[in-house]
């Protein structure tokens, strides 16, 4: 699912990303300072090569608890090395610095009264390196390579960087939108058929592909038998229906809570990237009627029509402080006026969507926001470098929460960054 490019006019260098975990380093940003004392263990952990999930898992079986008893910020890649902070509740520190595992290891343990929760984070730092089989191909040298990058980025800087949901939200058979969007219709054989069957080679391997196909034949019972053990939900569901095939609105609403609000938020964020692509040649303008979006708290405010006053707020765009905001769907969400909202209410039709569709029991009456439709990396350097396994460019920068490193790369690369 690659989005257009804002600086589509300037070539990319091409390379990849990930060869090794070292390659790509994420590390979170705190959002604050932390007591020192309290009921909860917050501590930092560096993993290696697994996911978020996996590494909660390992530290859930090796402390005797359940993950759901662990905070956490936000999820981190798997092909990287990354540093985030977790919480629990009730466990000595002594305890916590003392655990080893393979790819996992405890950086720094403190103390907290609270739990940490998704989202209590200033950012994220990024270090990531770009590797290539033949430089020539990347503008004819490395030097000329990363010229290539950095005239990318003095554009990126000046105008914002186009605020896109990464190809990651929308999962590895890049369809969660479409599963969210069955969900708001109510639609659960199409919702099901999708989820549980549909079996593609491209994506699906072994035992989820002969799976998927089993449900594609009508053979819930084998469907079941061959999900792997560590998918419960899709093993529990397939077994409902095999006991009871017709029943599948009572197989939909068994799909936890967490998955469906997952689902439908890749919804908002697939609606969210159309309207942002109808907008993208203005991201770095305001329009009559637009919702303006605050840098610095993330409030919205509307843009007068009146040309004194929205020359004013337009010279606070140009200063970074406020951007163009763009809907992040729901049955509350407030609109803008005049052409952005012509946009917004384009888009929605397109996918034959209304607000209140937003409030099915299925979504959890999702109310919906804003998002900045641009965003600024800060300490942003551009570098190139030479090691066992050959030259390099590296970039390092920061980047505010929800917004996704894999969009700056793909602008500077030109080709689809490739992704857990």
């Amino acid at each position: 699912m690659s989005e257009p490019y804002l600086t589509a006019n300037l070539p990319g260098i091409g390379g990849r990303i990930k060869d090794q975990p070292e390659d790509f380093r994420v590390e979170e940003i705190p959002l604050y300072k932390v007591d020192g004392v309290g009921e909860h263990c917050w501590f930092t952990i560096e993993k290696n090569g697994i996911t978020t999930y996996q590494a909660l898992n390992l530290l859930a079986k090796a402390l005797g608890r359940r993950t759901v008893d662990f905070g956490y910020a936000g999820l981190k890649d798997a092909r990287a090395i990354t540093r985030q902070q977790i919480s629990i509740e009730r466990e000595p520190s002594d305890r916590i610095r003392s655990l080893t595992f393979a790819n996992l290891r405890i950086v720094e343990v403190t103390r907290h009264r609270n739990k940490l929760k998704i989202g209590h984070l200033a950012g994220n730092r990024f270090r990531v390196r770009i590797r290539h089989d033949d430089w020539a191909k990347a503008g004819g040298s490395p030097e000329q390579a990363l010229a290539n990058a950095r005239a990318v980025v003095a554009i990126l800087q000046r105008t914002g960087v186009p605020n896109f949901f990464g190809p990651q939200r929308f999962g590895m058979r890049k369809d969660n939108h479409l599963l969210g969007l069955a969900l708001l219709r109510g639609q659960s054989e199409a919702f099901l058929d999708r989820w549980l069957g549909d079996p593609d080679p491209e994506v699906d391997h072994g035992q989820v592909l002969l799976a998927r196909r089993h449900y594609a034949g009508g053979r819930m019972d084998l469907a079941a038998a061959h999900w792997p053990g560590h998918l419960e939900q899709e093993r529990r569901v397939l077994q409902m229906l095999a006991r009871a095939p017709a029943q599948k609105d009572r197989a939909m609403r068994a799909v936890d809570l967490r998955l469906r609000r997952l689902l439908v938020c890749a919804l908002q964020a697939y609606l969210f990237n159309a309207v942002l692509k109808r907008r993208l040649s203005q991201i770095a303008n305001l329009m009559p009627g637009d919702l303006a979006w605050k840098h610095d708290n993330g409030a919205v405010f509307s843009v007068p029509s009146d040309p004194a006053l929205l020359a004013a707020e337009e010279a606070r765009c140009q200063a970074h402080e406020i951007s163009p905001s763009g809907p992040m769907f729901g049955y509350r969400m407030s609109e803008p006026a005049g052409e952005p909202g012509e946009m917004e209410k384009a888009v929605l039709a397109a996918n034959a969507l209304t607000p209140e569709n937003f409030h099915h029991p299925l979504a959890e009456k999702v109310k919906g926001g804003r998002r900045a439709m641009r965003f600024f990396p800060t300490d942003l350097t551009v570098s190139r470098s030479v090691d066992d396994r050959g030259t390099f460019i590296e970039l390092a920068f920061s980047l505010p929460p929800g917004s996704f490193a894999t969009v700056l790369l793909a602008e500077i690369m030109k080709t689809d960054v490739a992704v857990d």
